[in-house]
């Protein structure tokens, strides 16, 4: 059924194109007349004035009907391009062809100069296409008719075709009230004292400040995903000094997702720590998952759905989505049923330790790639229950990983963490334990064994950012547990498209290492969301240091002691070279660990050092909590 603002819409169009295809007639009329008066120099005799007169319904007409065909009429709108130009032409000169077949046709005995035709095919393209450039000159300048008064005085960073973008789109667009001073040139893009649009390039990212008094701007404009991370933190800081807000317009590429609207946005911390877009190997992932049936554990959380995401553009034929969360699962299936129409789409509710469930499923729908993301990830849980954390990381992946390798899988990823390298946590020794028994059991199996390990992501659910942010709306303190605590961080969408990429390189055996660019100083992120927000250290927020929390580390590793990295045909995968046991050894050792999972706390760690020789635990450890 049609929404009433859509046919709205729709009738709005129609009476646009009627009303220039009325305005059309009268032209095609006069281009006609003036053809004839141009090439009889004015001279027209009675006989000629009557041809004309006979004639000239049957010429408007034609070219109506040209026009139509061709649908001009459809595109008269503000958003001219060379396109619609050529578009014009090839509808001119059709209707021209078509004149004189009619001429020749139907009045043989009147003999028009073929100059009329080539006149009037002229006239029509300089009248039409004229016509159509003054609307687009018209509709591009009436913001700068606006008095300055009540517009935003900005400028644009980047001379290149994305501040080109920006301009364009204000220019567009009236609800964006800002009046463009200038650009400003980054460190590869010259000066030379161009001007793009009219509008003049005023200097370099350097004199912002200078820039910014001199000029009185309001605002600074960028556009999202233009630059990295380490360039926004430069715009922002000399923005700050100049007492000048930084905006982010959305990129072509977000506005055609329908994810986003025109809107200008603050700056978020994502753009501070951005880095450039990961590369992928799009033909071999299609290859690799193109009809294929793909399983995804721990689909609704933070990495998982991203995945499942990611997943959906290289067009599996099947993709099953397991999750304990129903509520998370949920949301998600409501989220991707609107944009996986070609796909079958199944949601499971089922906890990934349930070996007989999962084998059911297994049975059922036959996958033939498994993402298994589902895992606890909060370090002081994990610390206060290292059973619970046995079972869901430890059981988990080894009931994933024998039916697997039983049910002939042809791949199998999973997802690790940076805590896993010479752990300090019972989470990180989990992990570290999961890594090694998928390893060990590549060595005998036809299915692709593959582990990704990476470091945190931004803003997932229950990280430090949605802690931060919450504290700040609350109006502090922001709590930070130690000044020199240090953490890689990814975008959701980065890692998670590597996590693709690594699984489709995998042969069987391997752990990739994410390269995750440079750590940051937890007390660093925090001061930077404060002034995102509006306010300043100490005068509006207070940031307190709560302590190191059990199982903590100042600083993640990247290296697991004896263990080599060594670089792959991606610039941002490493694979990791490390000796195990074989995989009898590695699975005793775990049904051990199993067994002290239902003792004491002290058990299981005792049996976490045993497999992971390591592992540095606390020396005191947090009591176990009452269930």
């Amino acid at each position: 059924m049609i929404h009433p603002s859509q046919l709205y819409e729709s009738l709005k169009r129609h009476q646009k194109s009627l009303a220039y295809l009325l305005l059309s007639m009268p032209l095609f009329a006069i281009i006609q007349y003036t053809a004839y008066w141009l090439r009889f120099e004015g001279q027209l005799d009675a006989s000629t004035q009557l041809h004309l007169q006979h004639t000239l319904i049957a010429v408007v007409f034609i070219k109506v009907v040209t026009f139509t065909w061709f649908r001009i009429y459809q595109g008269w709108n503000r958003y001219l391009t060379f396109y619609d130009l050529i578009t014009l032409a090839q509808a001119t000169v059709a209707s021209s062809l078509v004149l004189v077949l009619a001429a020749y046709l139907f009045t043989p005995n009147v003999v028009i100069p073929r100059s009329v035709f080539l006149l009037d095919c002229f006239g029509t393209i300089i009248v039409f296409g004229g016509l159509r450039s003054m609307i687009r000159f018209i509709e591009e300048l009436s913001p700068s008719w606006i008095p300055s008064r009540g517009r935003t005085r900005a400028l644009i960073v980047g001379a290149n075709d994305a501040g080109e973008s920006i301009l364009r789109t204000v220019r567009r667009n009236r609800q964006l009230s800002y009046q463009i001073v200038g650009f400003i040139s980054t460190p590869d893009q010259p000066i030379d004292s161009a001007r793009i649009g009219g509008i003049p390039v005023l200097g370099s990212v350097e004199q912002i400040e200078r820039i910014a008094k001199r000029y009185h701007i309001a605002e600074i404009l960028i556009t999202a995903g233009e630059f990295s991370g380490k360039d926004v933190r430069e715009i922002v800081h000399r923005g700050r000094a100049a007492g000048v807000a930084v905006k982010v317009l959305p990129s072509f590429e977000q506005l055609l997702s329908g994810r986003v609207d025109l809107k200008p946005r603050t700056v978020s911390i994502q753009d501070l720590l951005r880095r450039d877009p990961v590369k992928l190997d799009m033909k071999g992932l299609h290859h690799w998952i193109d009809d294929k049936v793909l399983w995804v554990t721990g689909a609704a959380g933070s990495i998982g759905s991203e995945i499942c995401r990611q997943l959906l553009q290289f067009e599996p034929r099947r993709m099953i989505f397991i999750d304990r969360s129903e509520n998370s699962l949920f949301f998600l299936e409501q989220e991707l049923r609107k944009i996986a129409t070609n796909v079958e789409l199944e949601f499971c509710i089922a906890d990934a330790s349930d070996a007989t469930r999962m084998e059911q499923l297994l049975i059922d729908h036959r996958p033939d790639i498994v993402f298994h993301a589902a895992a606890y990830k909060h370090v002081p849980l994990m610390e206060a229950h290292p059973g619970e954390a046995v079972k869901n990381i430890v059981r988990a992946t080894q009931t994933l990983a024998d039916l697997a390798h039983q049910h002939r899988v042809g791949s199998f990823v999973m997802i690790s963490t940076d805590k896993a390298v010479n752990p300090t946590s019972v989470m990180g020794a989990c992990k570290r334990v999961a890594e090694i028994y998928v390893q060990s059991l590549a060595a005998n199996s036809s299915c692709n064994f593959v582990t990704v390990r990476f470091g945190n992501v931004l803003d997932s659910a229950g990280s430090v950012v949605p802690i931060f942010r919450e504290q700040i709306a609350n109006g502090g303190p922001v709590t930070v547990t130690h000044p020199d605590m240090q953490r890689y961080f990814m975008m959701i969408p980065e890692a998670s498209q590597l996590v693709i990429q690594a699984g489709a390189m995998g042969h069987g055996g391997e752990v990739f290492v994410l390269d995750m660019g440079d750590p940051v100083r937890i007390v660093d992120l925090a001061k930077e969301m404060i002034h995102l927000s509006g306010m300043e250290v100490g005068r509006d927020i207070e940031i307190q240091f709560s302590g190191m929390r059990p199982g903590e580390k100042l600083f993640e590793e990247l290296h697991v002691s004896g263990e080599n990295h060594l670089p792959t045909i991606h610039p941002k995968i490493m694979v990791a070279e490390s000796k195990h046991d074989s995989h009898q050894q590695v699975r005793a050792a775990i049904e051990q660990l199993m067994q002290a999972a239902t003792y004491t706390p002290e058990s299981v760690v005792d049996q976490l050092r045993e497999i992971v020789p390591h592992y540095r635990a606390p020396v005191e450890r947090a009591a176990p909590r009452a269930a």
